[in-house]
């Protein structure tokens, strides 16, 4: 018994601290413009890289945080997580994104770059190794954030959610983005789909894909890799721009985070921080 006693509190000491709210407080932290969670590893270094992920419609930040195995991943690596919480589009209306910009709507830009910043001054970590990444309405808010102010974030990882029709003519500059997507994801189709009785459109992923090859001055549409990472089916271009990535990843699954995302992630992105220190 006491064998076993001493076994399970080591195990909790070695977990990732379970903070909910911001940071230690039990509340979530307050900008101008909106709120957002946040939990830092167990022993928190100066400096440290962030996440900062964006829930889908109709969820929040806390829910987020109430995904155990994909922020205990994050924090594992040594990651501090964020996760802003989105607003209502109308009164009593579920909380999403203003991905758009429709007039009257919150200026997501701002609230975003904003939760950085108060996030980097608040817990002491590093603005410049911060990757946007969020899930479905989440995703679609990550592709126009990164289409609009590129330059907002480190590099942006969309899962399962990428531009509405009519796309994009164009995006203001390159990104690091790495989009992964699920092969029969009904949701968010590959193709798009209509919604609110044909009033509005998801928009092609595959289209979405040209534009951010069009965006980061790749000289070719073919893919120059191809890779598989367990059930990952992987293809990037590297023949572009300075400071451009792009990667994109398929999963046999449907609408959903999969196993395996945030390791395979976090991989892509500290690998694009390791060029960055050997240039």
């Amino acid at each position: 018994m006491i064998r076993t006693l001493l076994a399970t509190c080591a195990l909790l000491a070695a977990a990732p601290a379970a903070w909910a709210g911001c940071g230690p407080s039990p509340d979530p932290c307050a900008t101008d413009l909106g709120s957002y969670q946040a939990e830092l590893p167990r022993a928190p270094d100066r400096d440290m890289p962030v996440v900062i992920f964006l829930h889908g419609y109709g969820s929040s930040g806390a829910n987020v945080m109430r995904n155990r195995g994909m922020v205990d991943a994050f924090l594992a690596r040594g990651y501090a997580v964020v996760a802003p919480d989105g607003v209502p589009r109308a009164a009593g209306g579920r909380p999403g994104w203003n991905f758009r910009g429709d007039p009257g709507g919150r200026d997501e830009i701002a609230f975003l770059t904003g939760v950085l910043a108060d996030a980097a001054a608040r817990f002491g970590l590093n603005p410049d190794a911060a990757l946007l990444a969020g899930f479905s309405s989440g995703a679609f808010m990550v592709n126009y954030l990164a289409c609009a102010a590129p330059q907002s974030f480190a590099a942006y990882a969309p899962v399962s959610g990428g531009f509405w029709r009519p796309h994009p003519a164009a995006c203001a500059g390159p990104v690091r983005l790495f989009h992964t997507h699920g092969w029969a994801d009904g949701t968010v189709p590959l193709e798009g789909r209509f919604l609110g009785g044909g009033r509005f459109q998801q928009g092609d992923i595959f289209a979405g894909l040209e534009i951010w090859r069009h965006a980061n001055g790749c000289v070719d549409e073919k893919p120059s890799g191809y890779a598989e990472t367990g059930q990952f089916w992987r293809r990037k271009w590297e023949n572009c721009g300075e400071g451009a990535a792009l990667e994109f990843a398929l999963f046999p699954g449907g609408h959903t985070i999969p196993p395996g995302w945030t390791d395979m992630a976090l991989d892509w992105f500290e690998a694009l921080e390791a060029e960055d220190e050997g240039s």
